[in-house]
């Protein structure tokens, strides 16, 4: 069974492209393949269009596989009706699925299973029909036996049955759905005693909003409020709209038997489908804010990563601090570890002369270019001191942000380069390759600790793993990897290789030299023709002999590439060098089959710039002289680096300890929607100090009229 036909409304995708994307997903292809390489068949969907192809199939799948379970189920108890089958068949989504299958479901010992044990089933059916005009007490009369002791206790286990019928009856749950959908509240108290504890949320120690407008982050703290036993939260709609539906659902009349009913549905409301609807809408609001906040910090991965590089420089890397000194390292243009040592140029030692004379002495030993220094304790300090040092060379200084170094530095990929320095070596060797390659060193950390998302230890685990992978995979396909320097960690997100492929890759160098063309990977251990299909594209050779191993365009498409050049009477590389050549070149004559236009058009592309990163150069940056909140004040105009983006605005260094926010409101003079349609991470911006919170250690900005 082709699932496009039902993706294909859902995501607005045509069925023929969502066709053929599966088949592709289903051929082994990769999503950065596909959408780089497969643009013909696809139509030229992007990655975030095929990823979304990707997780609807997952979850069509899943409710198949669910639908089967239940079906199979049903049908082992005997009560499978062909009507029932046919509206499981029917069912589009889960929640659908669990209704169908609720009063067939393997049930705990509830109260309403006691009291059909008790033989009150006949009654609860006699008093839901609601047409005896005798007195239900009566009625209760006759149930009374050694389990059940009084007519009240008749009546009591027949309401307890009729109000799991009710929570059971489809109708009844997608009514009080509609009512959570369209007027639930998302409401969160401060739990008694708790207040100096929790004082971090006391913005919602009273707070309620309408749960279709409360935004991820807000959410998702409060949940986290509630998690760490501060807070209590609730979803509710407005109670009495809800038992009025009920209420004109199921009531007949006025009679004794209809106000068994009415007590009946007002219990079931609150014992049991309310709670149950609630439960549903805060996982599905959770899965909403989790998704939205893994995509924020997706999108803030992937602008790290794709900081700009100062490339092959030989680089002085500092990890600073106060007591324990700074951290260097002297590393040469490949990365590799000359030599490190330590300074003391601030409190409480404060070597001063000594540090600068160090400093000054490596940078000439060694040829140093330009000094990473990472943004974490006494890095501004570290940065004023090195910029009043008057060198002989030039040398940029540079501030990093060194999120998750501490992470790489205990990891046993840092173990496995460096097994004989400490974690403090590491460290500073990670803070100077950053500068270097940010993207070739920060795939060696897990991504949730690279410190650019919110909420990360909040959000679905699993989800937030795939989010960032396929954002890091994605990146390091967009730049392009130099096969010849790649480390293992690199080469594990290319498309189609791994952990395993891109050992035997390194292994294969080790032994065999470099790699002169892209078709000698087809000689690397247990790399197929499908494996070298999905990869060769994104790896690059600098000294290839064929300068097309040098660029994005597929081997698949170089006898194409040898076509144009020979109908102009040249060779390749003079396609690469003369423009002129190039521009003689008409892309129409050269479309045939699974060759079209954009495919085309990407080689041109690839022929005019080959092996061009599109990251740009890396910029030094310098801070106004402020290093505390003491040395703020409102109105001041100050320099600074985007540091995190969130939905409700973006985090800005200024120099001190603690970056200021830039609200959203503040982030330009018109409406902004999405900060990230105005600033980027690492962006050098102008802020302007609105107010300074003391006490909460928080400094609000503006962007605006600057």
């Amino acid at each position: 069974m082709s699932y496009a036909p039902r993706i294909a409304p859902l995501l607005q995708i045509s069925a023929r492209r969502v066709e053929a994307v599966l088949e592709l997903l289903e051929s082994g292809a990769t999503i950065p393949f596909i959408a780089r390489y497969r643009k013909e068949a696809t139509g030229e969907l992007d990655e975030v269009q095929i990823a979304d192809i990707q997780a609807a199939w997952k979850k069509m799948q899943d409710l198949d596989k669910r639908r089967e379970a239940i079906l199979s189920s049903i049908e082992e108890q005997g009560k499978l009706t062909p009507e029932l089958k046919s509206a499981i068949e029917r069912a589009a989504t889960m929640t659908e699925l669990e209704d169908l299958y609720l009063p067939y479901r393997q049930k705990r010992k509830t109260r309403a299973t006691m009291a059909i044990e008790k033989g009150l089933e006949p009654l609860a059916k006699r008093l839901f029909a609601q047409r005896d005009k005798s007195g239900v007490e009566t009625i209760a009369a006759a149930y009374i036996n050694d389990l059940v002791p009084s007519a009240e206790d008749a009546l009591q286990g027949a309401r307890d049955i009729m109000a799991e019928w009710i929570n059971e009856d489809k109708k009844a749950r997608d009514k009080i759905r509609r009512h959570f959908d369209r007027g639930a509240v998302v409401a969160s108290r401060l739990v008694k005693g708790k207040e100096e504890e929790g004082k971090k949320y006391q913005d919602y120690f009273e707070w309620s909003e309408p749960l279709a407008k409360c935004p991820s982050h807000r959410l998702l703290a409060m949940r986290r409020g509630e998690e760490e036993g501060f807070l209590r939260v609730a979803i509710a709609p407005d109670e009495e709209r809800a038992l009025q539906d009920l209420d004109d659902m199921y009531v007949i009349g006025s009679g004794e038997s209809a106000s068994e009913v009415r007590a009946a549905l007002k219990d079931s409301y609150k014992r049991l489908l309310s709670p149950s609807i609630e439960t549903e809408f805060r996982n599905s609001s959770k899965e909403k804010a989790d998704t939205e906040a893994i995509r924020v910090f997706a999108e803030n991965l992937r602008q790290l990563l794709l900081s700009s590089p100062l490339g092959e420089k030989k680089i002085m890397g500092i990890d600073p601090g106060f007591r324990t000194g700074c951290k260097v390292v002297c590393l040469d243009a490949s990365g590799n570890l000359l030599y490190n040592t330590a300074i003391y140029p601030h409190e409480p030692q404060r070597k001063v002369f000594e540090s600068q004379s160090e400093v000054e002495h490596l940078v000439e030993k060694y040829g140093i270019e330009a000094i990473s220094v990472g943004n974490g304790t006494a890095g501004r300090e570290t940065m004023d001191f090195l910029q009043k040092i008057k060198f002989e060379r030039p040398v940029e200084v540079f501030q990093v942000n060194e999120a998750g170094a501490s992470i790489y530095s205990a990891s046993d990929v840092a173990r496995e380069e460096f097994p004989t320095q400490d974690i403090t070596v590491r460290g500073a060797v990670s803070i100077g390759r950053r500068l270097m390659d940010p993207l070739a060193e920060l795939v060696k950390i897990d991504p949730k600790s690279i410190g650019v998302g919110q909420y990360q230890h909040d959000v679905n685990q699993n989800l937030l793993k795939d989010g960032l992978d396929r954002t890091v995979e994605s990146c390091v396909n967009a730049v392009g990897i130099n096969l010849n320097t790649a480390s293992k960690h690199l080469l594990t997100y290319v498309s189609g290789l791994g952990p395993v492929l891109a050992q035997n890759i390194v292994n294969h160098r080790l032994e065999n030299g470099p790699f002169k063309k892209r078709s000698d990977l087809k000689k690397v251990a247990r790399l197929g023709d499908k494996a070298f299909e999905q990869c060769a594209g994104f790896l690059r050779i600098r000294e290839a002999g064929n300068p097309l191993d040098n660029t994005g365009v597929h081997p698949e498409r170089y006898a194409l590439v040898e076509e144009m050049a020979a109908d102009l009477g040249c060779k390749i590389v003079d396609l690469v060098k003369d423009k002129t050549l190039r521009t003689q070149i008409d892309p129409k004559k050269y479309v045939r089959g699974d060759v079209g236009l954009p495919t085309l058009q990407d080689i041109l592309k690839e022929l005019e710039k080959p092996g061009l990163d599109p990251r740009g150069a890396a910029k030094s940056f310098e801070f106004a002289n402020v290093h505390s909140l003491d040395d703020l004040h409102p109105g001041m105009i100050l320099p600074g680096i985007v540091t995190n983006i969130t939905n409700f605005g973006a985090f800005v260094d200024i120099g001190v300890k603690d970056s200021g926010l830039v609200h959203v409101s503040q982030l330009a003079d018109k409406f902004v929607r999405d900060p990230m349609e105005v600033v980027s991470l690492g962006q050098q911006v102008t802020v302007r100090v609105v107010e300074v919170d003391y006490a909460r250690k928080r400094v609000a900005l503006s962007m605006k009229g600057l």
